[in-house]
């Protein structure tokens, strides 16, 4: 599809992966229904992005700064969060002036829910705005509480009560913590996604009506249209009605060139442990020595992305030790690896996006969140959605080898593995269903496709 004069709208994601990821794969699906989409990112992503796929002939790529050329090694979180806005809504400001004054200007703008501030930009010129969640709706009911002072941090009771949540306990909240020195900016940053909905036309939202449904209703008690548009993972391995969609599109990170599918085919269907805490996540040198014992005395093959700075970490022969029994890579095709029948179980910190893949192609995991809102996912995973088991950390916070041990055996061949499995499968259905035509999600971005089409 070439870019032309289709009705023109302008996706501007938070500059992570893990943000562009779902607000390109939403924009995958508008683009296939007639729709031009402008992807906004900043001077700094853009010198990092590797495309997989011919995505340039359809996906206009434009790129504004975001001041991080100014940024010092002393500066605080607060202080790198306050030059990242001030800097980007001056320069999106200057970029909206030119777009809007264009042969075929934007009719709407989808912007990550962390930048409430873009919705400010855009009602100075009177352009249609909705911000999309890139996490689950169990995390914006949380963070939604600890804004308006209904959930107290640190909580006063051990048993937590939210309207259409399950009973959580602290150790379910987000880790608001995880950087000591800027709790309070991270309180800030999260809860001020929701500062100014009223303004938004639309809250879409990455998830499905299936997975957090009652949830979904209490959030469109807040007063504007709730749109489920996920899960936003390539159409391959969902409902396969986008042409060529295998990959997310962009990447800031290189594939290990390590022959991790060869491997891969040459084990037993569901027989290898699949380890990944995602793209930030490091983990302390002796959490690591755990994890590594732990995963060796397990007795599985395993396939584990360990990124080269943290592999330094690793026990002294470690890879040497496993022989043919593991492979470690840098990085690898997530996708590929779960969707390979060889895979039984997902050992995953929990990020959203890794979180809706487990789902969506019915892989076991044990839970192993770090921070943010991975516990909060964690407790969804094994108590609501019952497709695993949560590592418990000791008194130090940490998770011993012996505990990674036992919950990679209940997982995979404990008495429960079954019912995990099962359960897993199930939600791959459901989560194709939702993308599917007729589906749940599917309505709801045929409905905006309409709306955009009519504006």
């Amino acid at each position: 599809m070439e870019i032309g004069d289709d009705p023109h709208i302008i996706v501007f994601p938070f500059p992570s992966q893990g943000h562009i990821n779902p607000q390109l794969q939403f924009a995958k699906r508008l683009i296939s229904n007639g729709i031009k989409v402008t992807l906004l990112t900043t001077l700094h992503v853009s010198q990092h992005l590797k495309m997989q796929g011919d995505y340039s002939n359809f996906v206009k790529i434009e790129v504004i700064s975001d001041g991080s050329e100014n940024r010092q090694e002393t500066d605080t979180m607060r202080q790198t969060l306050d030059r990242f806005r001030h800097k980007m809504t001056k320069n999106l400001h200057n970029y909206l002036q030119k777009a809007m004054n264009s042969s075929n200007p934007p009719r709407f703008i989808l912007y990550d829910s962390t930048m409430p501030w873009v919705l400010e930009v855009a009602k100075e010129f009177g352009l249609a705005r909705a911000p999309l969640y890139t996490q689950s709706c169990a995390l914006n009911s949380i963070n939604h509480h600890v804004l308006h002072g209904q959930l107290k941090l640190p909580p006063e009771s051990s048993t937590i009560s939210l309207p259409s949540m399950p009973l959580l306990s602290p150790n379910d909240l987000p880790a608001y913590d995880y950087d000591p020195a800027s709790v309070d900016t991270i309180i800030d940053f999260l809860t001020s996604q929701y500062s100014n909905i009223q303004d938004a036309d639309l809250l879409f939202c990455n998830t499905f009506d299936k997975l957090e449904g009652e949830i979904i209703k209490w959030m469109e008690s807040l007063g504007r249209p709730v749109k489920t548009i996920g899960p936003t993972v390539p159409s391959a391995y969902l409902d396969k009605r986008v042409d060529n969609d295998k990959h997310y599109g962009l990447s800031l990170f290189e594939p290990n060139q390590d022959d991790y599918l060869k491997w891969l085919n040459t084990k037993p269907p569901a027989s290898v442990l699949y380890i990944s805490y995602g793209s930030i996540v490091e983990v302390g040198e002796e959490q690591l020595k755990n994890l590594a014992h732990g995963i060796k005395e397990s007795g599985k093959f395993f396939l584990w992305v360990v990124r080269d700075t943290e592999a330094q970490k690793l026990p002294p022969n470690f890879v040497e030790s496993v022989g043919e029994k593991g492979l470690v890579v840098g990085w690898c095709s997530q996708l590929e690896v779960l969707a390979h029948p060889a895979v039984g179980c997902f050992f995953t910190h929990c990020g959203w996006n890794s979180t809706l893949e487990a789902l969506c192609l019915g892989v076991p995991v044990v839970a192993f969140p770090q921070w943010a809102d991975q516990v909060t996912n964690a407790k969804f995973l094994e108590d609501v959605w019952k497709v695993g088991k949560r590592v418990k950390l000791n008194e130090k916070r940490l998770a011993s080898q012996e505990e990674i041990r036992s919950c990679i055996f209940e997982v995979m061949e404990g008495e429960r593995a079954n019912e995990f499995k099962r359960n897993s499968l199930e939600w791959k259905k459901w989560a194709k269903e939702a993308m599917d035509e007729g589906g749940s999600s599917d309505k709801n971005i045929m409905e905006f496709v309409q709306m955009i089409k009519q504006s």
